[in-house]
């Protein structure tokens, strides 16, 4: 891992990603409220309705919706549409599984982690840009230079 601040939370899906933030204002389904073939959220009821979530460290609370939307990230990560990483105050199940599938059987990573803390989340999505590195041990941010 690189040199960066080790976090309290969880690696849900080991990876490394970096990208620009984009902090999602409300939860969002990738089951209908995301289009894989483009990376826009389509929910027409989402706060970031239109917003790209293609190649983003996306923060998130939560993920909402059905376990379909674990078959929507995946074909978003083969696509190259999906979110660099995702990283949640909730641990989430199907966004796992979206990812950890995609991982298995495209070789692409798209990191997903909890983090524990509220206030981290906060300050951590705050930041323009991130870096993500999640292993079985660790969960590491870094910040831009």
């Amino acid at each position: 891992m690189s040199a960066g601040l080790q976090i309290d939370g969880k690696s849900l899906v080991h990876g490394r990603a970096q990208g620009p933030v984009l902090r999602l204002d409300d939860p969002l389904s990738f089951w209908g409220g995301f289009d894989s073939t483009s990376g826009l959220v389509i929910d027409r009821f989402h706060p970031q309705h239109g917003t790209c979530l293609s190649g983003r460290i996306v923060f998130m609370r939560r993920g909402r919706g059905s376990s379909s939307g674990a078959s929507v990230l995946a074909e978003a990560i083969r696509l190259g549409t999906a979110p660099a990483a995702l990283v949640l105050l909730e641990a989430d199940a199907i966004i796992a599984t979206g990812a950890l599938v995609a991982q298995m059987l495209y070789q692409t990573d798209c990191p997903a982690v909890a983090l524990a803390n509220e206030a981290d989340w906060n300050e951590w999505a705050s930041l323009p840009r991130l870096t993500v590195e999640a292993d079985a041990g660790a969960v590491r941010l870094i910040p831009p230079e």
